[in-house]
């Protein structure tokens, strides 16, 4: 069982949701739903899906492979290509084998977007969000015995680029050393482990993990902006610096809590990115999930754009100065694995 009062967690979800719809609807966001159960989840490499095998008891469909959605992304974006105007929704998703202090497989996301924005307006939402919650949870004293709600109030947010976090941790430029080898010469030379990594992004994880994320967000959240173009995921590229990504991910008391971007409305680049990644998951042994051919369709017809997913889970536990998502959860899942 939990540490903590489980009904003062409740209490604090239930506090905690009701303050971000309020002020999302004050930001004339639409709150909508997306399926759970689709027929191809996020290509993540690292990500795994639960499969579920679908059995039609009629002629109306046929038997196949069915997966719950680790990100509700690809429908909402869907939804944009469509014409919705800003559009959040607050939702479970689940991804296998995630089980540790702070990851349970099936948690809670809130995901919005923007139309006709990038990644600054989206920091903006979601900082002033954040900042609500955070005198909602303090008004409401729910928080353990030195619990700090007013933590997500400290604005504005930090924002510093992955470059100057990494020259600021370690004195290393990454725009100076832009391929494996270099990196892994002058990181090694800053005390990081390498181990066997050779590639730029590998090199770049266990720099980033072992000297860069524990510092960040500690006097006030932490906004990490403009990440590699490796690493752009589902991002576009920096108009006039196509070396990063305006790809952003939200830290507090080194721990993260967001990922977001100025979304990647191309649909050709989408699918070599998305081609790419499967060839990945089948060189590191993972299942190899279909193309969503109805979301690479979507891609091309989006507005230019910005979104993130946050893990509410994990600012639960901030809120509530907990240190275990088990003790946010009144159902975690050590209780059956």
């Amino acid at each position: 069982m939990p540490n903590v009062n489980p009904w003062r967690a409740a209490r604090g979800r239930q506090g905690l949701y009701s303050t971000l719809r309020q002020f999302f609807a004050g930001q004339g966001y639409l709150e909508v739903e997306t399926p759970l159960l689709v027929p191809t989840p996020g290509m993540e490499p690292y990500i795994s899906a639960f499969e579920t095998p679908f059995v039609p008891e009629t002629d109306l469909g046929k038997a196949r492979t069915l997966y719950l959605h680790t990100s509700p992304e690809y429908a909402m974006k869907r939804l944009l290509a469509q014409g919705a105007g800003p559009l959040f929704q607050i939702c479970k998703v689940f991804r296998n084998g995630e089980v540790s202090q702070t990851h349970n497989p099936e948690f809670t996301l809130l995901e919005f977007y923007r139309p006709h924005a990038d990644y600054h307006a989206i920091m903006d939402d979601l900082e002033g969000a954040l900042a609500q919650a955070g005198r909602a949870a303090a008004d409401a004293k729910e928080g353990e015995p030195g619990a700090d709600p007013a933590f997500f109030t400290r604005t504005p947010y930090e924002r510093v680029t992955v470059r100057d976090a990494v020259l600021r941790a370690t004195g290393v430029d990454i725009h100076v050393h832009s391929d494996g080898a270099s990196l892994k010469r002058a990181v090694e030379a800053a005390g990081v482990r390498t181990g066997d990594a050779t590639s730029f992004d590998d090199v770049f994880f266990h720099l980033f993990l072992q000297k860069v994320e524990t510092g960040l967000g500690h006097e006030r959240p932490t906004f990490l902006i403009e990440y590699p173009a490796s690493m752009a995921a589902l991002s576009r590229l920096k108009p006039g610096d196509g070396r990063v990504a305006e790809r952003v991910e939200l830290y507090a008391k080194g721990l993260e809590l967001a990922n977001g971007f100025s979304e990647l409305t191309d649909a050709a680049e989408q699918r070599a990115r998305l081609v790419e990644e499967q060839e990945l998951r089948r060189k590191l042994g993972r299942a190899v999930y279909p193309l969503d051919e109805r979301f690479l369709e979507a891609v091309g017809r989006m507005p230019p754009s910005a979104g993130i997913a946050v893990g509410l889970d994990r600012i639960l536990m901030l809120l509530l100065g907990v240190q275990r998502i088990e003790d946010v959860l009144l159902f975690p899942a050590h209780g059956f694995v």
